[in-house]
């Protein structure tokens, strides 16, 4: 996928909080410990580094939702991040995405930390990071 498309699919997904764009994609993209799984529909960018993977957003297009994908394309991510020597992982979600909390605590993540006040939505509103682990 090109950061185009990277950046298409998460101003798609991310409607409360600004979007990244294509330059801050093919930025993270030209690091050799970040990657990319998925397709236009759902995509997971990640980075590992000294055995840790960094889920560092995962998109999922609105019409794609509801059907599994985000799902199949965290699965493909752990797959990934395992294959390049991460033993474990950690994101950060906003405590207001109940989607995707419900989606990484069924896939064994679990709630180590909070950032008060660290996501600031599109309305100005600020919301607390929830700071998520599991191993690999």
């Amino acid at each position: 996928m090109t950061p185009d498309a990277l950046a298409r699919t998460h101003a798609e997904a991310f409607t409360d909080q600004r979007p990244w764009t294509a330059a801050e994609f093919a930025n993270l993209l030209s690091s050799p410990h970040v990657f990319v799984v998925g397709d236009a529909d759902s995509f997971a960018l990640g980075r590992v580094i000294a055995g840790e993977a960094e889920l560092l957003t995962l998109a999922t297009a609105p019409a794609a939702q509801g059907q599994g994908k985000g799902r199949d394309t965290l699965r493909a991510y752990h797959q990934a991040a395992s294959t390049r020597g991460a033993q474990d992982g950690f994101l950060e979600v906003a405590e207001t995405n109940r989607v995707a909390i419900r989606l990484y605590q069924s896939e064994g993540y679990s709630q180590t930390a909070k950032r008060t006040n660290y996501y600031r939505l599109t309305n100005g509103q600020r919301v607390a990071a929830l700071i998520l682990n599991r191993p690999f």
